[in-house]
């Protein structure tokens, strides 16, 4: 009876930390035609941790917003694609 109980367990445990993501940040876009339309753009996942990522990630994306005639949205969240 443990047996199914802890794969179970596993099961729910892989499934948080792929949703709530290990460190990695995502980074995403709107579309022109459709604003709620989620694009994704790239994938910041370095060794260095979750603080390094996010900054790298919020930098990509302010690089992209500032230039000139873009129209969408970029934006950064936390954990991989989905």
């Amino acid at each position: 009876m443990r047996k199914p109980v802890a794969a179970i367990f596993l099961l729910v445990l892989t499934s948080c930390s792929d949703l709530l993501g290990d460190g990695a940040y995502t980074l995403y876009r709107n579309s022109v035609l459709d604003g709620a339309m989620r694009i994704h753009i790239a994938t910041f996942d370095s060794k260095d941790g979750s603080e390094y990522n996010r900054q790298n990630c919020d930098i990509a994306a302010a690089l992209f917003r500032e230039q000139p005639g873009v129209t969408v949205n970029y934006w950064c969240e936390p954990g991989r694609a989905r």
